[in-house]
């Protein structure tokens, strides 16, 4: 499909909805191509090259008071009808919505990032070079992960006349070595596929199994932490999903209040979903842009979509996604930045340790040397959430944690796991340090990424080793 065939779809969309719905029908759909690519490796050799190119469309109605939606990936006149008479008919049986906000109006949307070419028509071979230099560069430790790569193109069209169209490229890598049954890991976003160097992180990866090798276990307590940016993108993802959310705010169940110096100053959140390469309009079509959330330890703003704003008396920040009714607005594009902790060595990387002989950018090297007794944590995984207003969380470390002592990481410890209020970590006077540079980090879901320095905080609870 191209630009112009994706509004026309959308535009058939609402007329079929005009037409069998009567003219009184509200509606917006959404026509998204996606070409997605998978390059995955395990026992250091690629096992697996997936790619798929989908359409699909999704539309949302309000018709006599009740609001539907429904998405389908048929896109023939044939396809496109049975979506529309298939929702029309769901929203007559839903509940009355009286807070239905209205469409957004026909708005001006700002320009995105141009879409980097080589990204979105990536061939096998280009993902596979990256893996080969990953595998190489970890030095005959057994490796795993995956490389992929996303392009796609979106059309937005709605019954008050607002249009809007859009591409994205995107480039991602997640890997480990494995030693001994110790983990390194090194992941990275990028807007561009050739700002992702294989070797660079194959060989973060595999000094990290190396340094990962005979942990010792710690008692459990309050230690103060160096964390590093994979750990960092876990912080980020709750505040968003479960502080900084739209929904959650009107329904009392975060913690943000917004005028509030509710974290360290050293601490400043912004969502920046055009800062590589995004979509310039969210899932109602409203302008996409930078939202400040934290600015020197403040809290500004929540992310809000029309339905929210509208509660809260503001105006939507672009957040909305699908399935917001029930999830609510979210900030995908979180960047945590502040003052650097100090200056960095001079070297590119550093040697912290003795024994253990862990490998930690520059960055990370002059948060651990102000530190006399702490712990330098990887990464955060299976984190859940205990209390959604003061975001208390649970969850494990893992792909490596070593013990501080007087500025040295001395030795390798297991696994442990933690229980904390992220907000309270990262409260006044509870930040120590953040690195200069931050690193872009992958989720899940494509399009989102957290962006992260190592951070340096004085207290994080541990409340156990990772068995219980």
């Amino acid at each position: 499909m191209s630009a112009r065939s994706e509004l026309e779809l959308a535009g058939q969309v609402v007329e079929l909805v005009r037409r069998l719905g009567g003219p009184a029908a509200q509606a917006e759909a959404v026509v998204t191509r996606a070409d997605l690519a998978l390059t995955r490796f395990a026992n250091s050799a690629i096992h697996q090259n997936v790619s798929e190119s989908t359409a699909e469309v999704r539309l949302r109605l309000h018709i006599d008071g009740r609001t539907a939606a429904g998405s389908g990936s048929v896109v023939t006149a044939e396809g496109l009808t049975s979506l529309v008479e298939r929702t029309v008919a769901a929203a007559r049986l839903c509940p009355p919505d009286p807070g239905w906000p209205g469409l957004t109006p026909p708005t001006p949307t700002p320009d995105a990032p141009p879409v980097d070419e080589a990204t979105a028509h990536a061939e096998p071979d280009q993902r596979a070079d990256r893996v080969r230099t990953f595998v190489a560069a970890a030095g005959g430790l057994s490796t795993a992960g995956y490389c992929r790569t996303a392009h796609r193109s979106s059309a937005f069209a709605n019954s008050a006349g607002h249009t809007g169209y859009g591409r994205s490229a995107e480039a991602a890598m997640d890997g480990i070595a494995r030693r001994d049954g110790a983990d390194g890991v090194a992941r990275r976003y990028a807007a561009r596929l050739s700002d992702l160097d294989g070797a660079e992180l194959g060989a973060q990866a595999a000094a990290k199994a190396q340094a990962a090798a005979d942990p010792v276990e710690l008692p459990p307590g309050h230690y103060e932490v160096v964390f590093e940016p994979a750990a960092v993108a876990d912080l980020l993802q709750n505040l968003s999903w479960y502080g900084f959310n739209g929904k959650r705010y009107a329904e009392r169940q975060s913690f943000a209040e917004p005028g509030a110096a509710q974290f360290d100053r050293a601490v400043t959140l912004v969502d920046d979903p055009l800062g590589t390469s995004g979509l310039p309009f969210d899932a109602e079509g409203t302008a996409r842009g930078a939202l400040t959330l934290v600015e020197a330890g403040t809290t500004r703003a929540v992310a809000h979509d029309r339905r929210t704003a509208a509660e809260a008396g503001a105006e939507s920040t672009g957040h909305a996604v699908a399935g917001g009714t029930t999830w609510g607005p979210m900030a995908r594009n979180l960047r945590l930045s502040g003052a650097p902790a100090g200056p960095p060595s001079a070297t590119g990387r550093s040697t912290t340790g003795t024994a253990a002989g862990a490998v930690v950018d520059t960055d990370t090297a002059a948060l651990v040397a102000g530190v006399r007794r702490g712990l330098l944590v990887t990464d955060l995984w299976y984190t859940r959430v205990l209390d959604p207003k003061s975001l208390v969380v649970t969850g494990l470390t893992r792909n490596g944690v070593w013990l501080i002592e007087d500025g040295t990481v001395v030795r390798a410890v297991r696994d442990l796991r933690f229980t904390e209020s992220y907000p309270r970590a990262l409260g006044p006077g509870a930040v120590l340090g953040l690195g200069a540079r931050t690193v872009r980090q992958p989720d899940r879901v494509d399009g989102t990424w957290w962006a992260a320095p190592s951070l340096r905080l004085a207290s994080w609870h541990f409340t156990g080793g990772a068995s219980g």
